[in-house]
């Protein structure tokens, strides 16, 4: 992997608050780290990393870093990570890990294909990317920035495992070398997949059709029986009720006249 330059500075401003600050000022707050190293807190212009960026098969770089002014002016860093922003994708952190020209270090290198398969072109097959990227182990001179695959001779039901891909010299993938990376499935057929959302709908939706309409039967079927046992009690019990009231009431007063004309003659 071909090394590029990158300018950096201590990083000037406390954590809190000072990221913001920096990233409004065109600065992204950085660290760097490594086995032999304390981790030092940097800043870099945010232009030119995302020049760097760009122009990178991928965002694991080996870079020369520069920090003017620094005990240490000159150190050679593999980018470990770079944190984007969910929504708009600006760079918000870059991780740095220091290493030495002579000790080999491991990174997930991305996998390319290249052709077009046999079984995709001629037969309807699918080709399945298992694995995007691969761990790989070298000196970081070394290191490959992608890694690309002929995948133009697979026949269904073939694959390409982790000991066929080709590697440069020097460069040893990490892994169970018996792992498939790329393969190429058979086509599924559309009645298999019409099958499968038919169970995946009569699984779940149908049954919950089916409750909601019994619901909904059930509730009308009591709803009018609920309101006949209201409505006839209510009737009925008015009507009883008023009559023999209406009745007590002429009689009662009717013979308490008669008799208290006889109480005062005795």
């Amino acid at each position: 992997m071909k090394s590029v330059s990158l300018n950096a500075a201590p990083r000037s401003l406390g954590r809190r608050g000072g990221s913001k600050q920096l990233r409004e000022s065109g600065r992204i707050p950085a660290v760097i780290y490594g086995r032999l190293t304390q981790p030092q807190n940097l800043e870099v212009g945010a232009k030119e990393l995302k020049d760097l960026i760009h122009g990178s098969a991928s965002e694991t770089m080996l870079v020369d870093l520069a920090v003017p002014g620094d005990a240490r002016p000159k150190r050679l860093a593999l980018v470990q990570e770079i944190q984007h922003h969910p929504l708009s994708g600006q760079v918000l952190h870059v991780d740095f890990h220091e290493v030495a020209e002579n000790e080999k270090v491991t990174i997930n290198v991305p996998v390319e294909t290249v052709g077009e398969a046999i079984g995709v072109k001629t037969d309807g097959g699918v080709l399945e990317h298992v694995l995007f990227k691969v761990k790989a182990r070298a000196l970081p001179k070394d290191l490959p920035e992608v890694l690309t695959v002929d995948v133009s001779q697979l026949k269904i039901g073939m694959a390409i495992h982790l000991g066929e891909i080709p590697v440069p010299p020097g460069v040893e993938l990490v892994g169970d070398k018996g792992i498939p990376v790329i393969a190429v499935a058979a086509p599924r057929a559309e009645e298999e997949v019409a099958a499968v959302a038919t169970e995946g709908v009569a699984a779940g939706d149908v049954e919950m059709i089916k409750e909601k309409k019994e619901e909904g039967e059930e509730g009308a079927a009591k709803a009018p029986a609920k309101g006949a046992e209201k409505a006839p009690a209510k009737g009925a019990e008015k009507g009883a009720a008023a009559a023999p009231a209406a009745g007590d009431k002429k009689a009662a007063p009717a013979g308490d006249k008669k008799a208290a004309p006889a109480e005062k003659k005795k």
